[in-house]
């Protein structure tokens, strides 16, 4: 692991005490659990951003076959 220093407000810290003593855990760990949420959830956010740009690029394009047509074949 690597160390590093950050500031918290008074009520960031009150409130960081609190729940690393109910959980019975260090101030640090907390910490970390939440930066782990922090980069899941961005995560999360650029996939959907990907999604939802991709989303009908293909819906102007004259080139591709239509595949309703292809489809309708294999049905039996």
């Amino acid at each position: 692991m690597i160390r590093t220093q950050i500031y918290l407000t008074d009520r960031q810290r009150a409130k960081l005490v609190i729940i690393a003593q109910k959980q019975g855990k260090k101030q640090s760990e907390i910490i970390r659990e939440a930066i782990d949420r922090l980069i899941d959830q961005a995560g999360q956010n650029e996939k959907k951003t990907a999604l939802k740009e991709a989303a009908g690029i293909w819906k102007d394009r004259e080139d591709l076959p239509d595949f309703r047509a292809l489809r309708s074949e294999w049905d039996r």
